[in-house]
């Protein structure tokens, strides 16, 4: 299901899942119960007069029963507040259709012959360089960045020339601190059209790839 700009009663379908959900935990618990009554009045029935059933018993059983119908009332409750708590993500991740966001990616989305992305270096460096490579892995371009200290640092590509259609161009980017490695995280540019759930958690989906999930936006421009 994917959530544009015109949401419409989204708060008011939320209160009426949740209740429908709750009314539904109820008549189970009801039910249960119900069933248990039913096997005690029977197990009472059938006891040995010389060995009855003693308070005891009859307490830890009416225990068990209230604690297993809490425990299933909890599991519903959870359930609800967890399919509204997305439901209000969504609602706000709504605000962000149709602005620029770099996620996590290794892959290129050209727009109007040029494409952008960024490095999330872990530490200072004193060479960063950036390889643009087609998806058969060829090296068609390098950027070279410098020097770049700790945090986000961005580039961009004139990808007019690029001509190979096996696919969208990937990058790879090299981060050293006097010859030692330094770890960074690839970025790519991209615009959110839209957002949406799977599987109870907010996914965006974006012009240029499949739909990310939200976590794996890391910057909004």
């Amino acid at each position: 299901m994917l959530t544009s700009n015109n949401n419409i009663n989204t708060a008011d379908s939320s209160n009426l899942f949740g209740a429908t959900t709750t009314k539904t935990a109820q008549n189970a618990a009801e039910e249960q119960t119900e069933r248990f009554l039913k096997l005690l009045v029977a197990q009472l029935n059938n006891q040995d007069p010389m060995n009855p059933m003693d308070n005891a018993q009859m307490t830890s059983q009416m225990a068990q029963i209230n604690t297993v119908s809490g425990i299933n009332q909890l599991n519903e409750t959870v359930k609800t507040l967890s399919s509204q708590f997305t439901g209000m993500q969504v609602m706000q991740g709504s605000s962000i259709i149709g602005k620029s966001v770099l996620v996590k990616s290794d892959t290129l989305t050209i727009l109007n012959g040029k494409a952008a992305g960024a490095v999330d270096l872990e530490g200072k460096a004193d060479k960063v360089t950036v390889q643009i490579l087609t998806p058969g892995g060829k090296v068609v371009d390098t950027i070279e960045l410098g020097a770049q200290s700790e945090g986000l640092t961005g580039f961009s590509w004139d990808a007019s020339k690029y001509t190979d259609k096996a696919g969208s161009p990937t990058f790879k980017v090299t981060a050293t601190l006097k010859g030692v490695a330094v770890k960074n995280t690839a970025l790519a540019h991209d615009t959110v059209v839209a957002v949406g759930t799977k599987n109870g958690s907010m996914t965006v989906e974006l012009s240029g790839r499949n739909a990310v999930a939200y976590g794996d936006i890391q910057a909004i421009l």
